[in-house]
């Protein structure tokens, strides 16, 4: 067995889908690529799986909106999430994407397609190196995805935890824009890359700590040196 085969027999995918058609295609191609799969038809029945690595669901289920069921799990789970619908509007991204999902894939679509999106979602979600990454007061649990700043809790969106990530990668190099939206977007981003700067502000407001996502003029952003707070141990 190569190793992506044997890397795909360990990941555990959940699809919800109404559609039988639909969801049984699914369900047989992945299977078949060597993915543990179980399918269900409705948001409660997503909601009470198993913890999965990967779930693909529909937006228009229905007894749950799609978006509140991504909601639900990304509060409480760490899986990759790509929201697979026929939805192709903007504004419906914008705001699944906001909810906690990791991709957006429109129907109809290709198996190849699918495939290749898991495998770029799960190595966003499973970085090498360590789990724990501090910088200054700057804590980052990329398993859980959790930060705090001095001992204080951060919530963020995924966008913004991917953009720390990125950073706190290697804390000190500068970043350029279309680096980060590469890393915390997608390999394959085209569009303005002033999107960023709503989620730098967002990101900065909300670690509340001044100097620590530094802008480097002309070229991008790092993680500056700040100092902890006295109290923090």
């Amino acid at each position: 067995m190569n190793t992506e085969a044997g890397a795909a027999e360990e990941t555990r995918v959940l699809v919800v889908e109404d559609d039988r058609g639909i969801a049984e295609s699914l369900v047989r191609g992945l299977r078949q690529a060597g993915y543990a799969v179980e399918g269900v038809r409705t948001g409660g029945a997503a909601l009470a799986a198993d913890s999965p690595d990967v779930v693909l669901l529909d937006l228009g289920l229905p007894d749950i909106d799609g978006v509140e069921v991504c909601r639900r799990l990304r509060a409480r789970s760490d899986a990759a999430i790509i929201a697979v619908t026929a939805r192709g509007e903007e504004a419906d991204r914008v705001v699944a994407l906001d909810e906690g999902a990791d991709d957006y894939l429109v129907k109809p679509f290709g198996l190849a397609e699918l495939l290749a999106r898991i495998r770029a979602v799960l190595r966003r979600r499973r970085p090498a190196g360590p789990e724990i990454v501090r910088h200054g007061p700057l804590t980052l649990d990329l398993r859980t995805r959790q930060v705090s700043v001095g001992g204080r809790a951060v919530a963020l969106t995924p966008k913004e935890f991917g953009i720390l990530e990125c950073l706190a990668a290697d804390p000190g190099r500068v970043l350029s824009r279309q680096q980060i939206l590469e890393r915390a977007w997608d390999s394959h981003w085209y569009g303005p890359t002033k999107v960023l700067d709503v989620h730098i502000a967002a990101l900065r407001r909300k670690l509340d700590a001044p100097g620590l996502v530094e802008t480097v003029y002309g070229h991008g952003f790092r993680l500056g040196t700040v100092q902890a707070s006295p109290e923090q141990p």
